[in-house]
């Protein structure tokens, strides 16, 4: 399949399957999601280094939330997919075609790391600090497999790196039957590549804040939600392809939550340690019995 970049002058030939192993293709989408699953795992455990946890710790959590981070995103397009899939369930499983739903993904982990640092007697928002910089370079990886599969992309622009594929125009020439104002001959808003780059640049942040201005156990993760959310709220605008709730985009809606309530709390948080009304063990769970860096001074 060719890819093209026209204000660009760049010209692509991709395939969706990397290479056939024993008779069996193996997917550059899926390929690509392991890539980021390595990855966020190196990035985190740098991460857990400077907040004083050693990398089992990593490995440990990433071992469960990455497999029900996969399942619940998966889960989550197909409820807002169902009429795609309700006359062949066996199609749930066919995660080579695509189908993934960050947030599902997010919620996923989300949970299972809730679980893993009761049963490791850790603090849960230090575990949501370090996994924050491991999901977020993962995402920023794992949308390229989007571009494998021609898919995530947005409306028509004509900005000079827009894109298009017989895939692109196949889509666009389907919704523009249904309705939609769509025109299959001019490109589209490489929205995966923007996604990718805001991922990164949240990334960068991330680490910033950890190694600049870190105050409280959370703080990463709180700064983590407001960013991508911020970012993903514009992005999904964009798309064509969004999940829908009835007149609403599902991720925009997502993404107001994430906004409004991680930037919320990563002030509230910030100014009551600043006062000196609060700490981060009061801002954990108790249950967990963890200590802070300051206690451990």
């Amino acid at each position: 399949m060719q890819v093209s970049f026209p204000g660009l002058g760049i010209n692509l030939n991709i395939d969706r399957i990397a290479f056939e192993a024993f008779g069996v293709s193996l997917y550059w989408y899926g390929l690509i999601i392991a890539l980021g699953f390595i990855v966020g795992i190196i990035v985190a455990s740098a991460a857990a280094k400077k907040l004083g946890e050693d990398s089992d710790l990593v490995l440990d959590i990433a071992l469960i939330c990455g497999p029900v981070g996969v399942i619940c995103a998966r889960l989550y397009y197909v409820v807002f997919k169902w009429e795609n899939y309700s006359g062949d369930l066996g199609a749930i499983f066919d995660f080579r075609s695509g189908g993934l739903a960050i947030y599902g993904g997010i919620i996923g982990a989300v949970i299972a790391a809730v679980v893993m640092s009761r049963i490791k007697k850790k603090s849960m928002l230090k575990v949501f600090d370090i996994g924050a910089v491991g999901l977020i370079v993962g995402q920023g990886i794992g949308r390229w497999g989007n571009f494998f599969n021609q898919e995530a992309f947005g409306s028509n622009t004509n900005l000079p790196w827009g894109m298009t594929s017989p895939a692109v125009k196949s889509y666009l020439q389907q919704i523009k039957a249904e309705g939609v104002n769509v025109n299959p001959d001019v490109t589209v808003h490489p929205t995966f590549l923007y996604e990718s780059l805001w991922c990164f640049a949240t990334l960068a942040v991330l680490f910033v804040i950890i190694y600049k201005f870190r105050k409280y156990d959370g703080q990463v993760f709180f700064a983590y939600g407001a960013l991508y959310g911020l970012g993903r709220f514009w992005i999904e605008g964009l798309r064509t392809d969004s999940l829908m709730m009835g007149p609403f985009r599902v991720s925009q809606l997502v993404a107001f939550l994430f906004v409004a309530i991680c930037g919320f709390l990563y002030f509230y948080f910030l100014k009551m340690k600043n006062g000196e009304q609060v700490n981060c063990v009061e801002i954990d769970i108790p249950e967990t019995n963890a200590q802070t860096d300051d206690e451990k001074e």
